[in-house]
């Protein structure tokens, strides 16, 4: 009888399921007769393959919701939190190529993005109830920089890696067409958030012309500023001298990497960090172009400084992803806090490589954009070359900007000599448009050395700017006599604001500066014997 009745309760349990999942079924074939399905497939116009694409799709104005499969998807956030998915801030997403997604009838809008180089595309459909609408999209350049020898790189990424993470992000800096994804390590005095699974060449992911690597940003302090660390064999921190940034840039160079610092040394006092590193010729690099700070994403101030003085430094940038973009918040999409935002190329003379990557950018023959792109040459050196001329000897100065006159209007080419605007041109003088501009200039005598480079801009929220060209005359330095003093009296305020940070013992707990004091006062008398050196030349 116990058994007959246990029978009886899993054959009624197993009809009811049946019943349950036919309804279901039913519910489902119902609800899929009331929508359409769309069916995209997205190819690289050169090529005839699929390729990955960034992907927006709205209705009335408005996100849709819903996802495909295909999306590609990792975890991503502020402070390593899992904010982030599928979707980007601004609501899109990334595919390797195609989709598939069943929508209610109705008008919706289709953006298709693929980096800067790319031309942006935008597209109305009509989903019908029961219906498949089957589309395929080309995606075509507008300039192809790779080919060109020129190889983009995003320096300031921030997203956890592990191996399973290497294909899904190559798909994403593929969709945005970034070449280099500098995956970074992010610490605190604290803690250490976006771990990567190795470093060097263990920590490399690479597909063809696309290459992920590791790197750091690591000291990070509010007095100091965020320090800039990739190409090395390994990860440098020093939790007991954690304010003691030189002996992180002293191990990462002997670790084979290039050191530098974040924001355009502007947030968190990184002028600070920058003077008391850069006079003491511990820094290679800067973060030129970010929307961190603003929305005018070319900040020189502090770059200029060092230049001024004497001191090379690479030009760079990064988007900062999760954490900065013009829009994070609010704006347009195409202003995203997203992946590439912000963007430097480097010239390779070989094939593409990590090695000859990073040989590239230690050479800094780079330029940062947010959109333009630029050629520059001064007696045919590219940016970071060193030119040795005797006094009286021609220069001659060419430099083009090129930008797509929908997506990347021109307005201006400058060329900066010194800091000062030698040459102007815009999109309204003749022979120029916003889709290329042009500047030749020759120097028919030279005096003195010179660092010599070229900018450009385009709407407010796009521009670009070259590491310079060092110009010595008879074995001279390219520093500038005429703003010498200015900027080692700057030099001097900024190492007073540290001293004064140095004697305030806060109480909150992030502020920890008053307590390397012993340390960072002898840095800091270092740092003025480089100035009174600078001073007596």
């Amino acid at each position: 009888m116990h058994r007959t009745v246990l029978s009886l309760a899993a054959l009624y349990g197993f009809l009811m399921s049946g019943l349950l999942l036919l309804l279901g079924m039913k519910s489902t074939f119902a609800g899929t007769q009331q929508r359409g399905l769309l069916q995209i497939d997205i190819r690289d116009k050169a090529t005839g393959k699929l390729t990955p694409v960034r992907v927006r799709l709205t209705q009335s104005g408005k996100p849709v919701t819903e996802i495909p499969n295909e999306a590609v998807a990792v975890s991503y956030g502020l402070w390593d939190h899992a904010d982030g998915y599928a979707f980007q801030p601004d609501s899109s997403f990334y595919v390797s190529g195609h989709f598939k997604l069943q929508l209610p009838p109705g008008t919706y809008q289709l953006a298709l993005m693929k980096g800067n180089e790319y031309v942006n595309q935008y597209h109305t459909l009509l989903i019908k109830r029961g219906k498949i609408l089957q589309k395929t999209y080309n995606m075509t350049r507008w300039i192809h920089m790779a080919a060109r020898g020129w190889y983009s790189a995003d320096d300031h990424i921030h997203i956890r890696r592990s191996p399973r993470e290497n294909q899904p992000l190559m798909d994403w800096i593929q969709g945005e067409d970034i070449n280099v994804g500098v995956l970074l390590k992010m610490g605190d005095f604290w803690e250490t958030y976006y771990p990567q699974y190795a470093f060097g060449e263990k920590g490399n992911y690479r597909q063809g012309n696309y290459l992920l690597t590791p790197g750091q940003e690591d000291p990070r302090t509010p007095e100091l500023g965020h320090a800039l660390g990739f190409g090395a064999t390994g990860a440098v921190r020093y939790g007991q001298n954690y304010y003691y940034y030189d002996k992180v840039f002293d191990e990462l160079h002997k670790r084979g990497g290039l050191t530098g610092y974040a924001h355009q040394a502007e947030s968190f006092h990184g002028y600070r960090g920058l003077t008391l590193d850069g006079l003491r010729g511990k820094v290679d690099m800067l973060e030129l172009l970010q929307y961190c700070v603003s929305d005018k994403p070319l900040r020189t101030e502090h770059y200029y400084h060092l230049l001024d003085l004497g001191f090379p430094l690479t030009a760079t940038a990064g988007s900062d992803f999760p954490w900065c973009g013009h829009d994070h918040d609010h704006g347009p999409p195409e202003r995203s806090a997203r992946i590439g935002n912000a963007r430097f190329y480097t010239y390779l003379d070989k094939p593409f490589s990590y090695d000859a990557w990073k040989a590239g950018v230690a050479a800094g023959h780079t330029f940062v954009t947010s959109g333009p792109i630029l050629d520059f040459r001064v007696n045919n050196a590219l940016p970071g070359d060193r030119i040795a001329l005797k006094k009286g000897d021609k220069i001659t100065i060419r430099a083009e900007a090129y930008g797509h006159p929908k997506q990347t209007p021109l307005e201006a080419l400058e060329i900066v000599v010194h800091g000062k605007v030698l040459g102007r041109v815009t999109k309204n003088d003749p022979g120029q448009s916003p889709g290329h501009l042009t500047i030749n200039i020759e120097l028919p005598s030279i005096a003195h050395g010179l660092w010599i480079a070229a900018r450009c801009y385009g709407d407010s929220t796009q521009a670009a700017h070259t590491t310079p060209v060092y110009v010595t005359v008879d074995g001279d330095g390219f520093h500038n006599p005429e703003t010498v003093e200015t900027y080692l009296n700057k030099s001097e305020l900024y190492l007073r604001e540290l001293e004064q940070e140095l004697d305030t013992h806060h109480d909150k707990p992030e502020f920890r500066a008053w307590y390397y004091k012993k340390g960072l006062k002898t840095r800091i008398d270092e740092t003025r014997q480089c100035i009174t050196t600078l001073t007596t030349e």
